[in-house]
Formats: structure tokens, C-alpha cells, sequence
């Protein structure tokens, strides 16, 4: 199935068969480590370098597109590089294996957190991935910053972003969106882009996708309903993660402060899990945003229902998984078609930029709030009426964390670790800490 005839101007000069296809992104989906970044230049070496698949500036194309939409601009891009090669089909078969091997990873890492806490070596895994996953998180905003504050007016939406969400509460869906339109109201209207050609029936296809994705998105949800009940924790993890998907825009990063603002809240995870998922999500292959997954099996796991916890974990974190990811097929088979007309949007590639500033402030935030759950064993809040300020007691410092955190920013900054070699290294320091 594809959405136009073989004169569509977007498609693979030369498409793979489709076996081939299959195979590759099969490859990439249990290799793609390394976060977003890793993962998109190991596409580009094996689609543009080693497949010639796409050309550099094709590839690009995508890359561009898919940065602005919300949700895991990775696997966004492995299902529009399936879409140019083979229509749907090629969506599906290379979004669905990008995805696949890092979840099911993740579900059998999310089993032994749960069955394995109390033991020391375990503790003293994640004691040290805590650590490691700080510098990470210090590393992206420092690379996203860099990338995305490229004016005065940048800067100031996302130091007014920070200042929302670390003062006053506001929550994250809020502060991208009025970013998003402030960006389009200072942004001055752009001459026109050349027009190029349209694709054949785009319109008709492009709403047939839609129809289809936008039903099996809330498929699942439906029938968990109706067998459960609308109360049940696997129904409202389906609303959140689908809630969540439309206004992720920044990456896992930038969703983590929602997400640890709704889960804490919630009751499904505490602060410190948080960081802890996030550390198993670095480590296995896929999105970042696998963290959800995580999130979403504690959560259910503690609100089980009718259900035993475990098999009510299980379902909630595959409920979260496909709330997550569904919308990725969604955005793309919906507009993919029509990229052309939106990248020559003035109004809305101000207000995308507006967006991209916010979300730096937000990870900003995320960096703080991390930093200070890592480190300190007691921190709170004080609230003088709307504004809500944080707190640590110094002399609860965490010896052990501080030392481990400063060798994670000593092997990353310092020596230039990648992610798996500096999250095992402190790894096993961690557990070296529990017997010392």
C-alpha cells in the first residue's frame, strides 16, 4: 500500500524490496543505542552512506520534519524513511521494528527493578546509573541549548520557560503551547518557498492513513474499557500517555518534566524512580522515551485492580508503550504528503521556534530537579501562595552520589565516553559502593 503512484517526487530513487527493508531496520532497531542522536546518524550511515537509499539532502528533508512534530523524532524517522521507500506498508514494518527490541528490554529490566530491589549488587546498579544519567541529562541540555538558543528572544522563552515551571507550577503542556504562540505572533512573515510538485492523490490517501492509525491508536484503550471499566489504571495510563504524546515536542528530555510532575502526583512512581527508569531506558536500544514504559509499570503494578500486580504491570506498560508510539504513525502517514506546504508555514516555523526555546528551559529544569535527587537525601518545597520554591538540607548531601556524579562528568566531558560505556562503567562502580 502506498499513497501515491511511482512519479511521487518524495520516494526513494531506488526503492529497497521490501525483505530488505525489513531486515535492516531490524538490525537497527536492536543496535540503535546512543539516545536520539545516536540513533539518527546510525540511520543516516546506513540509509544515505551504506544503502543509498536516500540522497543527503532527502535525508534531511525528513530529518527536518520530523523534529517538528511531538513525540520520538527517531522512530518518526525510521517510519518515514519506510513511508518514502514503501508507502505504509514500509511505515509500519520500519517504525514497528525500531521500536520493538528496546521495548521488550525494557519490560524484562523493568521486572528484575521490581523483583531485584533489596539486593545489594542490584541497588548498586541503579545507585550508579543514577549518577551516570546525570551527566547525560547535563550533556543534552548543554547540546540542545546550543542548537536551539540561537537569538536574544530565544533565550528569554526559555529562561521565562524554567521560571514557569520551577516557580510556579505551570505545567508543561501550557508552557508549549504559549510558546508556540508567541513564536508565531514576533515571528515576521517569510517570502514564499518555491512551490514544487505535489504528490497525486495525496489528500485522499493521506486521510485514509490518518482514519486508519487515529483508530488503532484508541483501540486498544476502547476495549480495555470495556473489559475493565473506564476507572481501571491501565484505561487512565492510556489517557496519559496519549495525552502526553500530542504536546511531546523536545524529546524524552523535555517530556520527563511532565511526566515526573503528573507520575509523582499520580502516586504511580516516586522522584528518585524516575531517575532510575531513566537510566534503563539509556540503557537499551530504541527511544529514550521508553521510560514511559517504565513509569507506567510501577504505576499499575501499584493499583492493580481485579488483576494480580504483575500481569496488571505488564498490561500497563504495554498499554503506555502503544499510547506512545501510535501517534508517531499518525503524524507522519497524515503529513507526510504535505511537507513541502508546511515547511513554507512563516507562522508556523516561528511559532516551532518558539517551541524549540521553551523546551530548552524545560530540560533545564529537568537537570535541576535530577541534580537534586541525586545528590541530596532530603529536599522539599515551600509554598508562599502560587509560588512553590525547592529546598535541599546541604549537610543530607549524599557522599557516595557526589563522587560517582563526578566521575560520570569526568568520562563523559573529560574523556568523551559514549552513554553504554559510561552507564556501565558507573554501573559497576555502583555496586562496588554497596560493599565498601
Amino acid at each position: 500500500m502506498t499513497l501515491a503512484g511511482t512519479d511521487d517526487p518524495v520516494r526513494a530513487a531506488v526503492p529497497p524490496p521490501l525483505g530488505e527493508l525489513v531486515a535492516t531496520f531490524a538490525r537497527i532497531g536492536v543496535l540503535s543505542f546512543g539516545g536520539a542522536a545516536g540513533q539518527i546518524a546510525m540511520m543516516h550511515r546506513v540509509v544515505v552512506e551504506e544503502k543509498r537509499w536516500l540522497d543527503e539532502q532527502r535525508y534531511l528533508h525528513a530529518l527536518n520534519y520530523c523534529m517538528l512534530l511531538p513525540g520520538p523524532e527517531a522512530q518518526q524517522l525510521a517510519t518515514y524513511i519506510g513511508w518514502i521507500t514503501h508507502g505504509v506498508r514500509g511505515g509500519l514494518v520500519a517504525g514497528v521494528l525500531f521500536v520493538v527490541p528496546g521495548a521488550v528490554l525494557m519490560l524484562g529490566l523493568s521486572f528484575l527493578y521490581v523483583l531485584g530491589r533489596g539486593m545489594s549488587v542490584v541497588d548498586g546498579v541503579f545507585f550508579g546509573i543514577k549518577a551516570a544519567v546525570l551527566a547525560i541529562v547535563v550533556q543534552a541540555l548543554i547540546r540542545i541549548a546550543r542548537r536551539g538558543l540561537t537569538t536574544p528572544a530565544m533565550r528569554v522563552v526559555a529562561v521565562l520557560a524554567f521560571a514557569l515551571i520551577l516557580v510556579l507550577d505551570v505545567p508543561f503542556p501550557v508552557i508549549v503551547l504559549g510558546a508556540g504562540v508567541v513564536g508565531a505572533l514576533i515571528v515576521a512573515p517569510a517570502a514564499a518557498a518555491p512551490s514544487v510538485p505535489t504528490i497525486p492523490g495525496r489528500t485522499g490517501g493521506a486521510l485514509r492513513a490518518a482514519g486508519w492509525s487515529l483508530a488503532a491508536w484508541w483501540l486498544p484503550i476502547g476495549l480495555v474499557a470495556l473489559a475493565l471499566g473506564p476507572g481501571h489504571v491501565i484505561v487512565s495510563i492510556g489517557l496519559f500517555f496519549s495525552q502526553l504524546a500530542v504536546v511531546s515536542f523536545g524529546g524524552a528530555y523535555a517530556v520527563l518534566a511532565y511526566l515526573s510532575q503528573a507520575g509523582v502526583e499520580m502516586g504511580w512512581v516516586s522522584a528518585r524512580e524516575m531517575i532510575d527508569g531513566l537510566g534503563l531506558a539509556e540503557t537499551t536500544p530504541g527511544p529514550t522515551i521508553l521510560v514511559n514504559q517504565f513509569v507506567a509499570f510501577l504505576g499499575a503494578m501499584r493499583a492493580p485492580g481485579d488483576l494480580s500486580p504483575l500481569v496488571a504491570a505488564t498490561l500497563g506498560a504495554l498499554m503506555a508503550t502503544w499510547a506512545t508510539f501510535a501517534p508517531s504513525f499518525l503524524w507522519i502517514f497524515a503529513g507526510a504528503p504535505f511537507v513541502d506546504d508546511l515547511r513554507r508555514n512563516a507562522r508556523l516555523a516561528g511559532a516551532l521556534t518558539g517551541i524549540t526555546a521553551a523546551v530548552v528551559g524545560v530540560i533545564a529544569y529537568v537537570t535541576l530537579w535530577f541534580g537534586l535527587n541525586v545528590l541530596f537525601a532530603e529536599l522539599g518545597e515551600t509554598r508562599v501562595g502560587p509560588l512553590h520554591l525547592p529546598w535541599v538540607r546541604i549537610d543530607s548531601l549524599i557522599p557516595a552520589a557526589a563522587v560517582l556524579s563526578g566521575i560520570a562528568f569526568g568520562v563523559i566531558f573529560g574523556l568523551g565516553w559514549g552513554v553504554m560505556r559510561a552507564v556501565g562503567a558507573l554501573a559497576v562502580l555502583g555496586i562496588l559502593s554497596q560493599f565498601v
